[in-house]
């Protein structure tokens, strides 16, 4: 069984937030794939089921996002998971709004959810960097991952993340060069129309 976890802060008041992406990723893997609905496990939310020829329990920690950890401590054990088999998705402003990179290990990066989880499990995972963007200012950071996307966002956000889902058996089958290819080209931007030439 492999772990995809989704991280973010839990209820209503920060759903939309860009803080939440990694919950909404989960959430559009979980809708095109035909998962059962969350059932409250772990301390978080679950779903299992199928992304290919994998099995796949989608998690969405309800801890708040610093002690994220503790659910995926709690689910691994359950599942007898390792860290070749856990897939964290998270906000990332360091990418440009829209992009993706994959990476394993690494540093947390001031990342409050990826800190916790280094901390009770390790730092081995794979990681989904969904791009949100930089305010510009370190000190708009705070600010800027706390609120929530705006209608200018809408675009780009629906693409990435029907382009996650789509693309989710990849990653479950352990090809994430060819998942961040795919991710790419269905986000590419379509060309612009030209004016026929007279």
């Amino acid at each position: 069984m492999q772990l995809f976890v989704g991280l973010g802060n839990p209820g209503p008041k920060y759903a939309r937030h860009r803080h939440n992406v990694g919950f909404m990723a989960v959430d559009a893997i979980a809708h095109r794939h035909g998962f059962p609905a969350f059932r409250k496990r772990f301390r978080g939310l679950v779903s299992e089921g199928r992304l290919g020829d994998e099995r796949v329990a989608l998690l969405k920690p309800q801890t708040f996002m610093n002690e994220s950890g503790r659910a995926v401590a709690a689910a691994m054990q359950f599942y007898k998971a390792g860290l070749a088999e856990i897939v964290v998705f998270h906000d990332e402003l360091d990418l440009t709004e829209g992009r993706l990179r994959v990476k394993r290990g690494g540093g947390s990066a001031g990342h409050n959810g990826l800190r916790s989880i280094d901390r009770l499990v390790g730092p081995g995972y794979r990681r989904v960097r969904l791009g949100i963007g930089h305010p510009g200012d370190a000190r708009r950071v705070t600010g800027h991952v706390l609120h929530a996307f705006g209608p200018d966002d809408s675009g780009w956000l629906m693409l990435m993340l029907d382009a996650v889902a789509r693309s989710a058996d990849l990653l479950a089958a352990d090809d994430d060069a060819n998942f961040m290819n795919r991710v790419a080209i269905l986000t590419r931007p379509a060309p612009s129309a030209t004016a026929p030439e007279s």
